[in-house]
């Protein structure tokens, strides 16, 4: 346990590490009158520090950095209790969750100069608002899906020979009395359209139709936007090449993003804080994750991160991502009682 002297001193390094990403020197910490101690009181508490693991000692430097244990003590300790709402307004289009979800990325990114990612509600979450079918051409039919999440799916088939327009004009009637309000799962739309009451051709055709239901329910996952990942890679030094090597892997394969993300919906309303080691992807040790769940009140649906230095500024990062956090909730409650 710290005394309020000691943890003063790790806040000032702290703050000061996270101003200017430069080893602190004691005579620094000295001169700051809040202080109130002598350069060898200074000295004396940051080898303290130091030997709690909460400060390291570079070999170039004088000064001393802080650890990552020293982050964790300086965000779980160290930051008003009290933190005021973040000033973020998110640009949220009505029943559209893909622009959604791009226009937080884009601003979380832009306003924190830090890399943003947000996972989507799955698409079997959604249910089916309406349905067309096209015939583009006499033997090619066009159908689009429009789902309750605002998502849009088209897909085009082709026939060995001319289509009757009546029956296309049938078929789109057909599956919107039956399929609309209907979830996403296979099961569920080959239940729905069993019916024995079909005349041999109508069946024929809505099986001919089939795929372009069963493609989208075979890609109801979580879908990942990310947004600045140049901008981080502009701002921020990395150690060596590795960690860019390691980070930039793990964007472009994204399974293991998407596991990482999925620690954080234990508690929608939490935000969770992993620094450096504490992340368990190989990509981000040498980084620090705010993330906090979005979604209904009693069903999970997503995440917001941001990911950045280790020296980031917490407080700020924190707000911005608990903020976002409650308006994706606010607008996806709205999405889905529409729907």
């Amino acid at each position: 346990m710290l005394t309020p002297r000691q943890e003063l001193i790790l806040r000032k390094v702290v703050l000061a590490y996270q101003a200017t990403v430069q080893p602190v020197a004691s005579r620094t910490l000295a001169a700051d009158p809040e202080l109130q101690a002598g350069p060898s009181t200074v000295r004396h508490e940051l080898a303290m520090l130091e030997e709690h693991g909460l400060l390291a000692h570079p070999h170039t430097s004088a000064g001393r950095v802080p650890t990552d244990m020293g982050f964790r003590y300086f965000v779980d300790r160290l930051l008003p209790a009290k933190r005021e709402r973040a000033a973020l307004e998110l640009e949220l289009t009505r029943h559209e969750v893909d622009e959604a979800m791009r226009a937080t990325t884009e601003t979380l990114s832009q306003i924190t100069n830090l890399l943003a990612i947000v996972s989507a509600p799955p698409l079997d979450t959604a249910t089916i608002r309406h349905i067309e079918v096209l015939l583009l051409q006499p033997q090619i039919v066009m159908v689009v899906i429009i789902t309750s999440t605002g998502g849009v799916s088209k897909r085009v088939l082709t026939f060995p020979s001319a289509v009757d327009s009546g029956l296309v004009g049938w078929a789109a009637e057909f599956l919107n009395e039956q399929l609309t309000g209907v979830g996403l799962g296979a099961r569920k739309l080959h239940a729905r359209l069993a019916d024995k009451s079909l005349s041999h051709s109508e069946r024929g055709f809505l099986n001919s139709l089939m795929p372009a239901f069963t493609d989208l329910a075979a890609t109801a996952e979580d879908t990942l936007y990310v947004d600045g990942a140049a901008r981080l890679l502009h701002e921020h030094r990395f150690h060596d090449l590795s960690q860019i090597n390691a980070l930039m892997g793990m964007l472009e394969g994204r399974v293991a993003l998407l596991e990482m993300l999925r620690s954080a919906l234990g508690d929608r309303s939490d935000v969770v804080v992993r620094i450096g080691a504490e992340n368990e992807a190989p990509g981000l040790r040498s980084l620090a994750m705010v993330a906090a769940g979005y979604g209904l009140p009693l069903r999970p649906l997503g995440t917001v991160s941001l990911i950045g230095p280790v020296a980031m500024d917490y407080a700020t990062t924190i707000g911005v991502v608990r903020e976002a956090a409650s308006q994706l909730s606010r607008f996806v409650e709205d999405v889905y009682e529409a729907s």
